[in-house]
């Protein structure tokens, strides 16, 4: 229901339950966190990639696309970082409804950030740390950030200027820094499996 009262969100046609019955998994958000270059980005689109040959509708829903798209209007600010994150929470709450699995990609540097995703999708929610030493993430940076930042010309970047809170309670915790891509992947895959996420197979 909307803030006044008065505009309430359709009910739909076909049931969550129903959705996920015809994909053979359940609906969840994974965000995956870490420092700027940590590897997020990729080790989500080789995630996306390994469930889609899996038959696993998934979709991945990166920080930079979401600022160049639906939060181009956002800037870094405490204030803006808080909507960027719920306008996130929201899009990945629709998918999840649909049986999707929803890969984050974000920094959420801050616990508070993080807690917003926690509230808006309860159990639906997983968190895993890409946790890559702030000394390789500056080694792999091609885009040049750190270096901006540590020149002064990127106030607020996250790992120089501004903190990153490590998840003191991350459902899985990956060495980004050191483990292949591919190893990472399968972590995730077994994870997922775990937590039964991925339903078994039909025979």
């Amino acid at each position: 229901m909307s803030r006044d009262g008065n505009v309430m969100a359709p009910a739909g046609s076909i049931s969550r339950a129903q959705r996920e019955d015809r994909h053979g998994h359940r609906g969840a958000a994974i965000l995956l966190t870490g420092l700027p270059s940590a590897g997020k980005s990729t080790l989500a689109q080789a995630l996306h990639a390994a469930l889609f040959e899996r038959g696993v509708q998934s979709l991945v829903l990166d920080g930079d696309g979401l600022r160049v798209g639906l939060n181009r209007d956002l800037g870094f600010t405490d204030k803006d970082r808080q909507e960027n994150i719920r306008r996130a929470s929201e899009v990945a709450a629709l998918l999840v409804e649909n049986g999707q699995i929803v890969i984050l990609a974000m920094i959420a540097p801050l616990v508070k950030l993080r807690e917003v995703f926690a509230r808006r999708l309860g159990d639906d929610y997983r968190e895993v740390w890409c946790s890559a030493a702030l000394d390789v993430c500056e080694q792999r940076d091609l885009k040049g950030h750190y270096a901006r930042a540590r020149r002064g010309e990127l106030p607020g970047f996250t790992g120089v200027s501004a903190p990153y809170e490590p998840p003191a309670s991350a459902a899985l915790v990956l060495d980004t820094g050191t483990l292949s891509i591919d190893v990472c992947v399968q972590k995730l895959l077994a994870w997922l499996a775990e937590c039964e996420v991925l339903m078994p197979a039909r025979d």
